[in-house]
């Protein structure tokens, strides 16, 4: 009786997102990588990360002026009047001065005082804990002028959960 020889195993290869390689391709076709990062950007879309941070936003009505920023140089202001002072967690000694962050109401303590899909951009213009105008609310992440807070939330409200990010 003849031997035979039992036929070579060869493991199962697979791509990035598990489809079987074929053992005698080397490289995947033009459609199918076409295909793959059509389907990695669908992905990024429907699974839309941010990198926010999340914190409470109080509100500081007038004089601004001075500022830790520029002392009593109104020209950082910008001039739709949407600016902010900085918590001590954004403050980052004095390295915030001028940064932009786009700000979202997300919640508060009363139902509906956010403004739904309502999203602004402020300039931080001055140090929370300095301020000439005390803020609504102590260890605020941020403190947004009356413009600012009016535009994202019930101005009444004195304080407001909400999602920043740098800009």
């Amino acid at each position: 009786m003849a031997s035979r020889k039992a036929p070579k195993c060869q493991p199962t290869r697979f791509s990035v997102f598990f489809w079987p390689i074929r053992p005698d391709r080397k490289e995947m076709s033009k459609p199918q990588v076409f295909l793959q990062c059509l389907l990695l950007l669908l992905c990024a879309e429907l699974f839309h990360f941010t990198l926010a941070d999340v914190g409470v936003a109080a509100q500081y009505r007038p004089p601004y002026l001075p500022t830790a920023c520029s002392g009593n140089d109104p020209s950082p202001f910008p001039s739709s009047n949407l600016f902010a002072a900085a918590g001590e967690g954004a403050w980052d000694n004095g390295a915030a001065c001028g940064r932009q962050y786009r700000v979202r109401c997300i919640s508060a303590p009363t139902p509906g005082t956010c403004k739904a899909d309502q999203t602004i951009v402020v300039k931080i213009v001055d140090r929370a804990q300095t301020s000439v105008s005390r803020p609504s609310r102590d260890g605020a992440a941020l403190v947004l002028s009356t413009t600012a807070f009016g535009a994202i939330a019930n101005p009444s409200a004195a304080w407001v959960n909400v999602e920043f990010a740098q800009v």
